[in-house]
C-alpha cells in the first residue's frame, strides 16, 4: 500500500499530467491560430497593395480633373463679371433714353388731353381746374398725417 506522502505525489503527478495534456491543447489551438493569421495577413496584404495603386492612380486623376475644374470656375467667373458690366452698361444706355420717351409720351398726352383732344378717351383736368373743382365742392386739397383729405 501506498503512504500518504506517496498517494499525495502521485495525485499531484496525476493533476501536473492532466495541466500539461491541457496546456499542450492549448498551445496547439494558439499555433493554428497564429499560423491562420499569418496566412491571412499575407493574403490581405497580396489584395490591399493593388487595391492601394488604383487609390493613388484615382487621387491623381481626381487631382488633374480638379484642376482643369479651377480653370473653368475661373474664366466662368470672368465671364459672369464681364456679364455684369456688360448688362451695367445696356442699363445705362438703354434705361435713361426709354425713360425719357416714356416721359415725353406722358407729357405729349397730356398736353393734348389739356388742349381738349382726347388720346385715352378721357379728359385730364390741369392741375388748376382740378384744385378749382375741389373748391367749388367744398373740398380743401391738404392731407393730413393719415393721408385722407381733411383728415
Amino acid at each position: 500500500m501506498l503512504t500518504a506522502g506517496e498517494l499525495a505525489g502521485l495525485i499531484v503527478a496525476t493533476f501536473w499530467a492532466i495541466l500539461v495534456c491541457f496546456m499542450a491543447v492549448v498551445l496547439v489551438k494558439l499555433a493554428r491560430l497564429l499560423v491562420e493569421t499569418t496566412k491571412m495577413v499575407s493574403e490581405l496584404s497580396d489584395r490591399v497593395v493593388p487595391l492601394l495603386e488604383d487609390v493613388s492612380r484615382t487621387v491623381a486623376e481626381t487631382n488633374r480633373q480638379l484642376i482643369a475644374v479651377e480653370a473653368i470656375t475661373d474664366n466662368v467667373k470672368d465671364v459672369s463679371g464681364n456679364m455684369v458690366k456688360i448688362t451695367g452698361v445696356a442699363s445705362t444706355l438703354l434705361a435713361g433714353p426709354v425713360i425719357k420717351i416714356s416721359a415725353l409720351g406722358h407729357g405729349i398726352r397730356a398736353a393734348l388731353a389739356r388742349r381738349g383732344g382726347r388720346v385715352t378717351g378721357e379728359h385730364v383736368p390741369g392741375p388748376r381746374r382740378a384744385l378749382d373743382g375741389q373748391a367749388a365742392r367744398g373740398e380743401s386739397g391738404a392731407r393730413g398725417l393719415s393721408g385722407r383729405r381733411g383728415g
